[in-house]
């Protein structure tokens, strides 16, 4: 039997084909009179962050935008950021981009609202104050960090992404407006879409998974294998961009209130050491883990198949289970992901880190919530396959 569970939400989330033109009149029901618009230099080049502006001014409301944001957001990026936001005397963040440029909105935002060093944040609850009031507007539908109660810093100088985890961190409103992910390149559309089915099937198979959390994640899944190929070949197919953008939110829904698991625990350390994009090195492993995790929940491998419409009528358990991994492994190769072994890394200095990169998977936590408990030693000589196969 287990324990009661938490569920935790933005307590207003809109949806749909122009939302973000809400963002004004969102802003003024928050009471906000000056925002720090947080962005990553892409977006702004885009437009983006000019629309929210000029949506912001139109209710009054003036902004200043921190557009430094780096792909997997530093303590550098948040200490910017706050201090941006104190010299402008704002009162409001909105975060608009991909996840990088909402973590940071979020670092920023608990940041200004608790003392201490960022590291000590580091890990589950540890943050005793809520944030500043955060909007958080995706323009990928990958991390759902809109959603999520979660957000990843990077530490350079220890090479370490630094997970911190706690409802304090939850943005005050999301806004999930598909039109805005029209512009995302097919390559970044596949590492984003199979980052966010990689949060549905993890959120599923965690030792912390909870009745909501398996009902979102499943649907999460649904909708992401079944419109993340559209999206990919055809960018402007809006009812595919529609169906990944809210599935990558519901995914974030369900991870954020049940984990993460060995994946996440592995990629981690991959972008710290090689600054490879977050969905990136999670597709890289996604089907060698799932190899080694079914043995440990069979059930709900069987289920993620049939989540991602394979006929699974008349298998054995086993063979159901095995079914999900077929049906993952078709969907990457549909969509050009690579492996591990080609995406530039370096061999000599992989074979430097690896142990290393192992022992902060460990660290991190996020092992532990996989339904096959693994060492250290397992750890690296998965890195060691999912590197092998080119």
């Amino acid at each position: 039997m287990k324990l009661p569970t938490t569920f935790s939400l933005p307590s207003t989330i809109i949806t749909g084909a122009g939302a973000s033109e809400k963002v004004g009149e969102q802003a003024k029901r928050l009471g906000a009179t000056k925002a720090l618009i947080v962005t990553d230099p892409g977006i702004q080049k885009l437009g983006y962050a000019d629309q929210i502006a000029k949506n912001l001014y139109n209710s009054g409301i003036i902004s200043t935008i921190f557009a430094d944001v780096t792909p997997d957001p530093t303590l550098q990026n948040v200490t910017d950021g706050v201090n941006q936001f104190a010299d402008e005397n704002c009162d409001l963040i909105v975060s608009i981009g991909g996840g990088s440029a909402i973590d940071c909105g979020k670092g920023i935002s608990v940041k200004l609202t608790n003392d201490g060093e960022f590291t000590d944040y580091m890990g589950i609850d540890k943050i005793p104050n809520q944030g500043t009031p955060l909007i958080a507007i995706p323009t990928t539908a990958g991390t759902g960090s809109e959603v999520s109660k979660v957000t990843v810093i990077t530490d350079t100088e220890r090479n370490v992404k630094m997970m911190l985890s706690s409802a304090c961190l939850l943005a005050s409103i999301a806004i999930v407006d598909p039109t805005l992910s029209l512009t995302t390149p097919p390559h970044l559309t596949a590492a984003v879409g199979v980052d966010a089915l990689t949060h549905a099937i993890e959120a599923y198979v965690s030792k912390h998974s909870q009745p909501i959390t398996d009902t979102l994640a499943l649907k999460a899944i649904r909708l992401i294998s079944s419109s993340l190929r559209q999206a990919w070949s055809d960018g402007e197919n809006i009812s595919a961009r529609t169906d990944m953008m809210i599935g990558a939110s519901i995914a974030g829904m369900a991870f954020s209130n049940s984990s993460v698991a060995l994946v996440h625990g592995m990629s981690r350390p991959i972008g710290a050491y090689f600054h490879i994009h977050h969905g990136l090195s999670n597709s890289v492993l996604l089907l060698d883990v799932m190899e080694f995790s079914v043995v440990g929940a069979p059930q709900r491998f069987a289920d993620i198949a049939e989540a991602m419409g394979e006929q699974i009528d008349g298998l054995s358990l086993m063979k159901q289970a095995d079914a999900a991994i077929t049906a993952v492994e078709r969907l990457v190769i549909d969509i050009d992901m690579p492996r591990l072994g080609q995406i530039g890394i370096d061999e000599e200095r992989f074979e430097k880190v690896v142990e290393q990169m192992a022992a902060d998977a460990i660290a991190s936590g996020s092992p532990a919530n996989n339904p096959r408990q693994t060492t250290q030693e397992e750890i690296i000589a998965l890195y060691r396959k999912c590197f092998a196969k080119r």
